[in-house]
This record gives C-alpha cells, sequence and structure tokens, in this order.
C-alpha cells in the first residue's frame, strides 16, 4: 500500500505517567510517529460532563496503514498510556481520533472517516486549522479553514 495520510485529533484532561495533559499528548505524538505537521497544544474547555480542562491537539502523519489498521494502532497507544474503559465525556489521559484520511472517505465496522462529529468540534477544527487549513472534508467539499469559520456563527434554518 502506498503512503497516505491523516488528520488525528488528540486529547487529554488528566495527568498520566508522563505529566500532564501537554505532556501526554507530546509523547503521543512521538507513540503515533510519522509526523508530518502538528499543531501547538491549545486548552479548551470541557464537553459533557467533565469539569477539567483539556488540552488538544492535532497531525497530519503519514502511513502506510488503512484506516481499521491505524485505529487499532491509536487504541493500543491510548491503552499503553492508561485510557480505560469506554465511558463517553469521562476524564482520560488520552484520546486519539481519525479525522480525515488523503484518500477520501472510509467506512467500516467501529470507524467512519471522516469522523462524523469533527465539523461541529471547536476544539479539533482551531488545531487542524493551523496545520491542514485547505485540507477538504470529502462529504461536503469545504475546507478546514471554512468549517473553523462557521463555529459560532449562527447556522440558517
Amino acid at each position: 500500500m502506498a503512503t497516505t495520510s491523516y488528520l488525528i485529533a488528540l486529547g487529554s484532561n488528566r495527568w498520566g505517567r508522563h505529566g500532564p495533559p501537554e505532556r501526554e499528548l507530546r509523547a503521543a505524538l512521538d507513540a503515533i510517529g510519522g509526523i508530518v505537521h502538528a499543531a501547538p497544544v491549545l486548552r479548551t474547555p470541557p464537553l459533557g460532563p467533565s469539569r477539567r480542562r483539556f488540552a488538544n491537539a492535532a497531525a497530519i502523519i503519514a502511513t502506510d496503514e488503512s484506516p481499521p489498521r491505524l485505529l487499532a494502532r491509536l487504541k493500543a497507544i491510548e491503552r499503553d498510556f492508561g485510557r480505560r474503559g469506554a465511558r463517553r465525556w469521562a476524564q482520560r489521559v488520552l484520546d486519539l481520533d481519525i479525522i480525515l484520511w488523503s484518500e477520501g472517505a472510509w467506512s467500516g465496522p467501529g470507524l467512519t472517516v471522516p469522523h462524523p462529529a469533527f465539523r461541529e468540534r471547536d476544539f479539533v477544527l482551531r488545531p487542524a486549522v493551523r496545520i491542514a487549513p485547505d485540507w477538504r472534508d470529502p462529504l461536503t467539499g469545504l475546507s478546514i479553514r471554512q468549517l473553523a469559520k462557521r463555529q459560532g456563527k449562527p447556522r440558517r434554518s
């Protein structure tokens, strides 16, 4: 398989063995490897019932892995960093999500690319626009820059 690119979102709101959330994300980038570009870590408000602020970042990686194979590797990294269980909105040492793939859309058991909720998530779009402003969502045709500009604007019904 030829090398392809992925946009990965990273998040943490709990200390882990590498230290505070910002350091967990930097260590996660090392563990993922193949980094082409990485956005600076941003602090963002929690989503859902969590009270702890998140550290969020985004990275473009180059790999020859298929989407399911990359997902399996990212989930193994999360477990290695101490992520336990899959409670939605829970505090976590590390959360890694595949957002976009240079080959377009992909869907299979347990994985849909592009990530179904990324268009509405400021904590994904803000870091992503720093490193991939012109990367387009294969479903809407909109660039990351365009999606980020839509954040906070009222939508017409």
